[in-house]
């Protein structure tokens, strides 16, 4: 196998890391989305509405959103050393995603709070809190 073989294999093997953490971040967000719905649907039961029980859903949500850049700060480093093989014309088939974490937006705190997570995750506490004022005000 020639040196441009092996960075094409290699490209693969870190495109498929990319993927998979992808995949875990739209997992995450489902699992998020079908606890709320889930809870909500229990909430609708007259015997069991208590206002309180609604808020107890925004630790599992901040711990979704926590999750959720935890993966998108790997994916944002392994991005980093795909183009860091791309530029290669050989290599020795190394993915140490860590040399890259103090570049701009490569920090966990910096994927928490990207856009994207940020406004996801603020309309689902914002839909709890506004669940939680509906059943108060009841």
């Amino acid at each position: 196998m020639n040196g441009t073989e092996k960075v094409v294999e290699h490209l693969k093997m870190t495109q498929a890391v990319i993927n998979r953490l992808g995949r875990n971040s739209f997992w995450v967000k489902s699992w998020g989305i079908i606890l709320i719905v889930a809870a909500m649907v229990l909430i609708a039961r007259q015997d069991i509405q208590n206002p309180y029980f609604v808020l107890v859903l925004t630790l599992p949500t901040l711990g979704f959103w926590i999750l959720d850049g935890y993966f998108l700060w790997q994916e944002r480093l392994f991005r980093q050393v795909y183009d860091e093989i791309r530029a290669q014309s050989d290599t020795d088939f190394e993915m140490n995603p860590m040399k890259h974490k103090n570049k701009p937006k490569c920090s966990w705190p910096s994927a928490i709070f990207s856009l994207t997570l940020v406004i996801f995750y603020i309309v689902e506490i914002a839909f709890i809190i506004g669940v939680f004022v509906i059943i108060e005000m009841q």
